[in-house]
């Protein structure tokens, strides 16, 4: 019997060994094909934490690892849904198995658009990784779309439609794309166990055991709400422990910082650029093509960062250096408009000892709701947890867990001032004895790490 490239079935399934979930199961050839794509197989020279590994030394796994995984959880939810709860079982409320190659697809290649330090990238060049995700998919030029049109002419916009969530069954749009979700069980689970931290696991295999499809998209049964819980606590965790990590994010200021200057350095000499850094002058100039944009990775850029380290401009030559040799910026929290006033005073104070506030100095304000009901009055909302009772009806989660209900809502995060490192601890190099009671004035502002009033 022939297949269609639609079913094709692999003759033997192809697994790949995952720390996390053991083994990732591939069984369609389609599936096998867009993983060894070359815009999919990019994925490996991207970091899934970007600067959080220059935190916690164990976080090198790629963007890729995390793709693989998020299809994996995807194909496990297809396969119980498809077994206990099909369409032919329960009707509309029931699952439809003609979608899981769609569903497949987007969930292994949700992420294929992520760019090299993905989200300072995206401030400083104004990209868009999901823009660049559904670009891949649907390009002629992409070896993903020749792949996924050969299952159907319109099957590309399809998995497309998914990333947008425009597709038609938000059962498929929800499994991926929802506040609990096959791409964020992964990215905490993976993340904990590269990072070290306990505390940002949960039993995905209970989770796995309550899940049910439904008309309007997917629900969670009453007797699993405790595994809810416990995911709901473990992304607020994981987002304060790791992805809020101060280190991290001052890490991120250097790097903004230095594209900032390199850039800058650009519009001054474009020709240096041309010899030196030649895959980033498209992005200097903002005019560049997906096949450009595809030529970046995490490699690229620490390849640039190095030759940069040696040029001339000191202020670039030290932001890079402070990079690569892993010098964050120091940083203190700050709260009111009253702190917004002292931070003034203190870039007076930094610009005095030699440093400009400009390239040294930073505002950052890290927050995230870790978990959100419906708000009809707000323009954008996020698609809540939904609870079966017993009698079949549903309850958004917090109405009946007292602990969902007491995050429910709440922005968990803060607001940090970056400055150097010297201004607390400086070093041989620098002139004590001339700027002594300058750094002794900034060092009268911070206390327990936070800005105060004298």
């Amino acid at each position: 019997m022939t297949y269609s490239y639609k079913t094709q079935y692999l003759p033997i399934e192809k697994v790949f060994r995952d720390p996390v979930h053991s083994y990732i199961h591939v069984q369609h050839q389609v599936v096998l094909d867009l993983i060894d794509s070359k815009e999919f197989q990019r994925l490996r020279r991207i970091k899934q934490l970007g600067t959080s590994s220059l935190t916690f030394h164990g976080a090198e796994h790629s963007r890729f690892s995390h793709s693989l995984g998020v299809y994996e959880i995807t194909r496990r939810i297809c396969d119980i849904f498809q077994r206990n709860y099909s369409s032919e079982q329960l009707g509309e409320d029931g699952w439809n198995d003609d979608e899981r190659l769609v569903t497949l697809c987007a969930a292994l290649l949700h992420d294929v658009g992520h760019g090299p330090y993905s989200h300072t990238f995206e401030h400083i060049f104004q990209t868009d990784h999901e823009k660049f995700t559904v670009a891949i998919i649907t390009s002629p030029e992409t070896e993903v779309f020749q792949i996924l049109n050969r299952v159907s002419a319109d099957f590309p916009q399809k998995v497309a439609s998914v990333i947008t969530k425009e597709y038609p069954n938000p059962q498929v749009v929800q499994m991926i794309s929802s506040q609990i979700d096959a791409d964020r069980m992964d990215y905490l689970l993976r993340d904990a166990y590269f990072t070290g931290t306990e505390y940002g696991t949960f039993d995905l295999t209970r989770i796995l055991r309550v899940i049910r499809p439904y008309k309007g998209g997917i629900a969670f049964t009453m007797n699993g709400m405790h595994a809810v819980e416990d995911y709901i606590v473990s992304r607020y965790q994981m987002y304060v422990q790791v992805y809020f990590h101060p280190v991290s994010r001052g890490m991120e200021v250097i790097l903004d910082h230095l594209l900032h200057r390199a850039k800058e350095l650009y519009e001054e000499q474009p020709e240096d650029y041309l010899l030196h850094s030649r895959l980033l002058v498209p992005f200097f100039k903002d005019d560049y093509t997906l096949q450009e944009y595809l030529k970046l990775d995490d490699g690229v850029l620490s390849t640039y960062f190095t030759q940069w380290s040696e040029l001339g401009d000191s202020v670039l030559t030290d932001l890079t250096k402070r990079f690569l040799m892993r010098k964050p910026l120091k940083s203190a929290t700050f709260s009111s408009d009253k702190d917004k006033e002292t931070i003034e005073h203190l870039k007076l104070l930094i610009e005095k000892v030699g440093f400009n506030p400009k390239y040294y100095t930073a505002i950052n304000s890290s927050y995230d709701l870790p978990y959100d009901f419906y708000r009809p009055e707000k323009d954008s909302h996020r698609t809540q947890i939904e609870i079966i009772q017993k009698d079949g009806t549903l309850v958004e989660l917090s109405k009946v867990s007292q602990l969902v209900a007491a995050l429910a809502g709440q922005s968990q995060g803060d607001q940090r001032f970056y400055f150097p490192k010297e201004m607390l601890q400086p070093t041989k190099n620098q002139h004590l004895d001339l700027f002594e009671e300058t750094y002794r004035e900034f060092q009268s502002f911070i206390h327990n790490g936070a800005i105060t009033e004298k």
